[in-house]
């Protein structure tokens, strides 16, 4: 049986509500016998036989929109790419003092070639980030709130597509889908 963690981008914020009974409906309308949710931000979990990465991408998208009439890109991982993730962390000691402001943005596709000069040159804050394959971490050592990273990255126009999950998220969602 294969699993993965479903994480679409942007629902529960403002008019986009999506309830956890929608989401293990989409679950259940992509072919996944056993869903779970954790948290109200759209984490979703899932068990039963499906290819995986865009292909369930697609299907989850495509779901959504035809239950709730909403578009969203949904982020796919399965529990190697989470055990991945937590095992290259380069924040590790941040992550330890301050795991609500260590993140890591699922992205969508790697970055294209040069957008990584492009968005460090556009940081005029105190945070830090690294690219990894389909992630960026993201150390936000003083505070997410009055953070300008999101403003100056969007001036680039190369704000990368992806969603976002502090640290003690994605540590719970990796234990969940290894468990």
């Amino acid at each position: 049986m294969d699993a993965y963690v479903a994480l679409p981008r942007s629902i529960n914020t403002g008019k986009r509500k999506v309830l956890k009974e929608d989401l293990l409906g989409i679950a259940q309308d992509t072919g996944f016998a056993t869903a779970k949710t954790y948290l109200a931000s759209g984490n979703l979990l899932l068990w039963g036989e499906h290819e995986g990465g865009e292909a369930l991408e697609r299907a989850l998208e495509d779901a959504l929109e035809a239950r709730m009439g909403l578009r969203t890109d949904f982020m796919v991982r399965s529990p190697g790419d989470l055990r991945r993730i937590v095992d290259g962390n380069p924040f590790k000691a941040e992550a330890q003092d301050h795991p609500s402001h260590v993140i890591v943005n699922f992205l969508k596709a790697p970055l294209p070639d040069g957008d990584e000069e492009i968005l460090r040159a556009a940081n005029t804050g105190p945070e830090r980030f690294v690219v990894a394959a389909r992630e960026l971490y993201l150390d936000f050592p003083i505070s997410m709130a009055d953070s300008l990273l999101d403003r100056d990255w969007k001036k680039t126009k190369r704000n990368p597509v992806g969603t976002t999950r502090n640290w003690n998220t994605v540590l719970k969602l990796t234990e969940m889908l290894e468990a």
